[in-house]
């Protein structure tokens, strides 16, 4: 089985991706957060820093496209050609209001035909891998049998499927009914994603899906990074692990951003996933503190009180 980091923007750039190859092991793709192309410059430096070659040297890195316009789809392409890679993955899942208002992510679902004719270009024209990350529809799971025609259709490198709709966003639980019905359908690699955060939802995953291909991760492991090791060796994750990786991003995003306030801001998005692994008591005054901590020491303060409850072996 093939385990891969999902993308989530703002969280899984390479600070903490190159964070969590140190601490932990078992990745075997890791996707960036989406990359918008813009149909009349060039992308600036900045845009590309997250997927640089130097800061992805240690994992295998999938950069993820998100785009409605085959034309904007290709120059991206031949710009991270020119950077070393031979595989890209297109966004079709990503559920934010801004992003499907435009037609892009899941809101590209919504016109199936016009979906269609975007792929016959980019597969005809792109020389390089093309995976493809979907939701199952707009409104209903039933959309899915009609788009899983069109993506028949095309060498997809692997087709990675969050069996929700659009609408359901991350609230409703994942349609497994339309899942398994695409593994017994689809004739290509199939990588299921979404709302596996522990050893018991991997497992009833796959007794129902014997044949599938990978697993993608995403909440799951920020919630609890030690996930995989649980999977593969029933190894939950040592407080010396957790403690390990946060020190590796706290010190990347100090190197990284300039001012207490932004590298803050990056830790405090991270906690709001992480602190679901530690069983302490006053769990959530721990994560108010963190919230309104305003200098890197006053939050240091707080996280070291978290560790302190945690034995060091």
């Amino acid at each position: 089985m093939k385990f891969y980091f999902a993308p989530m923007e703002g969280i899984t750039g390479y600070v903490y991706r190159n964070a969590y190859e140190a601490v932990f092991s078992g990745i075997s793709k890791y996707f960036s957060p989406f990359i918008v192309p813009h149909q009349n410059r060039d992308f600036k430096q900045k845009e590309l820093r997250d997927i640089f070659p130097e800061n992805n040297s240690t994992l295998t890195l999938i950069p993820q496209i998100l785009t409605n316009q085959a034309e904007d789809f290709l120059r991206a392409v031949h710009t991270f050609q020119e950077m070393g890679y031979e595989e890209v993955n297109l966004n079709l899942g990503c559920p934010s209001g801004t992003v499907t208002a435009k037609g892009k992510g899941a809101g590209f679902l919504a016109e199936p035909e016009a979906l269609d004719g975007f792929l016959e270009t980019i597969y005809e024209k792109a020389d390089v891998k093309i995976s493809i990350k979907t939701r199952i529809g707009i409104d209903t799971g039933e959309e899915f049998y009609r788009l899983l025609e069109i993506y028949q259709k095309y060498p997809i490198e692997e087709l990675i499927v969050h069996p929700r709709c659009l609408k359901d966003y991350y609230k409703k639980p994942p349609d497994q009914e339309i899942f398994l019905w695409a593994a017994g359908h689809y004739n290509g690699k199939l990588i299921y994603n979404g709302d596996i955060f522990c050893k018991e939802d991997y497992q009833i995953l796959t007794e129902r899906n014997a044949h599938l291909d990978g697993v993608m991760l995403g909440r799951g492991l920020l919630r609890n990074p030690g996930l995989i090791q649980e999977i593969l060796e029933d190894v939950p994750a040592t407080v010396e692990q957790i403690k390990n990786l946060h020190d590796h991003i706290l010190e990347g995003y100090m190197e990284m951003l300039s001012g207490d306030r932004n590298v803050l801001f990056r830790m405090k998005e991270l906690w709001f996933y992480m602190i679901e692994w530690f069983a302490i008591e006053g769990r959530d005054k721990y994560a108010k503190q963190i919230k309104k901590a305003q200098t890197i020491a006053e939050y240091r303060s707080v996280v070291d009180r978290i560790f302190q409850q945690y034995p060091m072996h």
